[in-house]
């Protein structure tokens, strides 16, 4: 049972797009993917700076065209056979609107309209306060949720192996840092905003608006949610609760945990990939994962799909 899992922001590097333009006809679906988007993807993600796509307006719509084009490398090949079809998906933050592009809940273009305004609205959001967040590596669960009330801070991401992202006043955050909790460490992360908490409210309002006038489909595939790891078998529900996750927390310790229940064999992480795969070696012990971060890694993900029985859900 593979799963295919989709990255979030702060995965991406300047021009990684390079080598994925150099494959037959990606040039031309990133295009549309930019129009859609309303942003100039091919110039960001050969050229731009790392600055520059550190911009939440940017770096969305970035890292979901890049898994898209992943995901058209892997299963629509320009020549040779597609790969067989994964047992399920699921994404971690930005990493879901590829996610339910991967299991038929949206078109690649409206994938891509979606970000592309999830992008500004959060960016608009993250500019009325100066917040921030950080990683939380060590100690305790509960010694972390306890200090993090003491200063004012929200848990953002459970990522499981240990590691919970928190967010809040950048004042609370080096609050944080000069008196960790017992057992951790705490790094400061190159994020302009306190995403996924109640600082998002603005955000979630201005994508709701945008995502009423999509149309979904039920999901082929399997497809977990961030929301609690479970999965979700309606296309309008998966969307109401994408939208939801702006100013909730991502919760990709319970997704992993639900891969483990259902019997996970594989994970194959979409490009810009290499930070699920990392957090799969933690929580996911012994499970076999593919990073395709170039196209020169496609055939180690097509090697593993060629153990995939189950197919779709």
């Amino acid at each position: 049972m593979i799963v295919v899992v989709a990255p979030g922001q702060g995965s991406q590097t300047p021009g990684f797009l390079t080598p994925w333009l150099e494959q037959p006809g990606l040039a031309e679906k990133l295009a549309g993917y930019s129009d859609a988007a309303e942003l100039d993807l091919a110039e960001h993600g050969t050229v731009s700076d790392a600055d520059t796509i550190r911009d939440t307006r940017i770096a969305q719509p970035l890292i979901v065209a890049a898994g898209l084009l992943t995901l058209s490398a892997l299963f629509d090949p320009a020549d040779g056979e597609p790969a067989q079809a994964p047992a399920g998906f699921a994404g971690h933050s930005v990493g879901e609107i590829t996610a339910a592009a991967g299991a038929g809940v949206l078109t690649g273009l409206d994938a891509m309209r979606l970000v592309g305004a999830r992008g500004r609205a959060m960016a608009g959001a993250a500019s009325l306060a100066d917040t921030g967040m950080s990683a939380v590596v060590g100690g305790d669960e509960q010694t972390v949720l306890a200090r993090l009330a003491e200063v004012g801070l929200s848990p953002a991401n459970y990522n499981g192996g240990g590691q919970i992202v928190v967010a809040g006043p950048r004042s609370a955050l080096a609050e944080l840092a000069a008196e960790p909790p017992a057992g951790s460490r705490v790094i400061a992360l190159q994020v302009a905003g306190a995403f996924h908490t109640d600082y998002m409210a603005t955000a979630v309002d201005a994508v709701r608006e945008v995502a009423a006038d999509l149309t979904t489909a039920d999901p082929r595939f399997t497809i977990w949610t961030n929301r609690d790891g479970t999965e979700v078998q309606g296309g309008s529900e998966f969307l109401d609760l994408l939208v939801g996750q702006i100013s909730s927390p991502v919760r990709w310790d319970l997704t992993m945990a639900s891969f483990a229940e259902a019997g996970v064999t594989g994970i194959i992480e979409l490009a810009p990939a290499g930070a699920l795969v990392g957090l799969a070696k933690r929580g996911l012990r012994g499970v076999p994962s593919v990073a395709v971060k170039t196209p020169d890694d496609l055939q180690a993900a097509r090697d593993l799909l060629a153990t995939e029985t189950s197919g779709a859900a």
